[in-house]
């Protein structure tokens, strides 16, 4: 990160909520947690190496990341399991889904992100390029009669027709850029511009009626058919920000190619200063908890950030931070769970999954 980067990020702000700088990381004990957390994964996982009912593909998916993130091998026995059942699911189109599925994005690129942390020996090297086919003609663009002008143009829903939003389109990005697809393809152009309307910034990337209406720099669920925030809207109607989506926001846009400095990044980075927290979803509270860790740990990784400093000028080790948080949740049986049982966070093995994605933006596992 350049010295410019880090002077623009960290500028001075009224401070909303802060934690005070942790001494420093427990490796061991991050190590301990989630070993655990494995040992519960493979207990809880099913003899056709699938987890959990219902919505199969993506809650195995996203668990086979997870298990992958946190240092198994593509030949472990309960990664090599759940990789064969995601492989069932490879449709002709090239999609990886349940047949009836309505969420066939979500599904497609989760099982992308697991097929290509598996891929080191290129097996898996056409079902990547059939889903990358398959995920590029979903997205909202002219073929689905839309123009650039249009705030659905761009964007990813679940699948099938159903609207486009940013959890949506941020697990269509990460799948892409995950199957090797450049910042300057055409689809994650198209993805920005959408991304771009989910925040709450006026200016030339977004003209949609809710830019200005709170105009803080943080993102919401989506601005297409009528708009959408998780977090509720205020009187004027403008569309609450919230952390999970401003992390998930700020990470696909450097994702798809989006300079650090431009305003855009810097406007929800600054929100972020505003808000940090590892105590909650800011905005939300409880609900989507553990889905606003993976996010938090993606991005602040991402953008190679250590000392954290809010917008009262408060240093954070915010890897530090987060692992307490993480391991003081952790249930006896290495589990994680989230009582405000929403997107389906009350599965614990989902929450699990997603929880070991945060702690491998933490601290890598041991090779």
């Amino acid at each position: 990160m350049t010295s410019l980067f880090r002077l623009l990020m960290f500028g001075t702000a009224a401070l909303l909520l802060a934690n005070p700088l942790t001494a420093g990381l427990d490796a061991k004990a991050v190590d301990a947690a989630r070993q655990k957390a494995v040992n519960f994964l493979k207990t809880a996982q099913n003899d056709d190496g699938n987890w959990t009912s219902g919505n199969l593909v993506g809650v195995t998916g996203v668990i086979t990341v997870g298990l992958l993130d946190a240092g198994l091998p593509p030949s472990d026995d309960a990664v090599a399991k759940s990789l064969k059942y995601l492989e069932g699911y490879v449709q002709q189109d090239g999609g990886i889904y349940e047949s009836k599925s309505n969420h066939r994005n979500y599904e497609t690129a989760i099982a992308v992100s697991a097929f290509t942390r598996a891929n080191a020996d290129g097996r898996y090297d056409d079902v990547i390029k059939g889903a990358e086919k398959f995920l590029k003609a979903l997205q909202w663009d002219e073929a689905e009669g839309k123009e650039p002008s249009d705030p659905y143009y761009g964007g990813a829903g679940y699948g099938g027709h159903s609207r486009p939003d940013l959890s949506n389109t941020s697990f269509f990005v990460e799948a892409l850029r995950e199957a090797g697809v450049k910042e300057d393809d055409p689809a994650m152009q198209k993805a920005l511009l959408f991304i771009s309307r989910c925040q709450n910034l006026e200016g030339e990337h977004n003209t949609t009626p809710f830019a200005a209406k709170i105009d803080d720099g943080g993102f919401y669920y989506t601005p297409a058919a009528g708009g959408t925030s998780q977090a509720g809207t205020e009187p004027n109607g403008g569309l609450r920000s919230y952390g999970s989506m401003t992390y998930a926001g700020l990470k696909s846009m450097i994702y798809a190619g989006l300079d650090k400095n431009d305003p855009r990044a810097k406007a929800a980075y600054d929100w972020a200063r505003k808000h940090y927290t590892v105590s909650e979803n800011p905005g939300l509270g409880e609900q989507g908890l553990y889905y606003y860790y993976q996010t938090l740990a993606k991005a602040l990784d991402l953008l190679e950030v250590e000392q954290f400093e809010d917008a009262g000028g408060v240093k954070h080790d915010w890897r530090a931070d987060l692992a307490a948080e993480l391991l003081r949740r952790q249930n006896e049986n290495g589990s994680w769970v989230n009582t405000a049982d929403r997107w389906y966070e009350g599965d614990p093995n989902l929450v699990t999954a997603y929880t070991l994605m945060a702690l491998n933006r933490v601290q890598p596992p041991k090779k």
